[in-house]
């Protein structure tokens, strides 16, 4: 169950690292023989993986990683793992577009000096929707909420201190 639990803990950190855009902390995530599989988008180590998160995010003005249904194998010191993820992306105005993507991170983990790390993830898309955004939702819905924001701004590191940022 431990290892499970810390198993899970890696797949939520991952969607934190992402969409705070910490990436040194998402590298943090990977030995370093792993490998990254995104399909078409990417493929390849994880210092190339992270090198090249960067110029992908910087499409997005949000986006939210949700990890619902997450089934694990453990045998010894290799684990696999499918995550169920719901991934959503704003573009950025005026005409900015919701892309939410749902799909399952397929992950394969290897327990190395103490530590479970992905040694290779890859990407199965089940669904995509797109649609126009509608900017006066924020303003119904969340009126006087803090806006969330991908960086070291963010609310989170401000409000929760226990959670660190690895990046700047």
């Amino acid at each position: 169950m431990l290892d499970k639990h810390e198993l899970r803990e890696l797949g939520l950190t991952y969607c934190r690292g992402i969409d705070r855009q910490d990436f040194p902390l998402v590298r943090s995530l990977y030995h370093d023989d792993a490998i990254d599989d995104h399909g078409d988008m990417f493929k390849g180590g994880p210092d190339d993986y992270v090198a090249w998160l960067p110029s992908i995010m910087a499409m997005w003005d949000a986006t939210v990683h949700s990890i619902s249904n997450a089934l694990y194998e453990v045998d010894g010191d290799k684990a696999e793992g499918e995550l169920y993820v719901v991934a959503y992306h704003r573009t950025h105005g005026p005409d900015a577009k919701e892309v939410i993507v749902g799909g399952r991170y397929l992950d394969k983990y290897e327990k190395r000096d103490g530590a479970w790390k992905f040694s290779h993830r890859s990407l199965a898309m089940d669904w995509c929707n797109v649609q126009d955004v509608r900017p006066e939702d924020y303003d119904t819905f969340a009126a006087g909420a803090v806006r969330g924001r991908h960086d070291a701004g963010d609310a989170s590191y401000a409000e929760l201190t226990l959670f660190g940022r690895m990046g700047k």
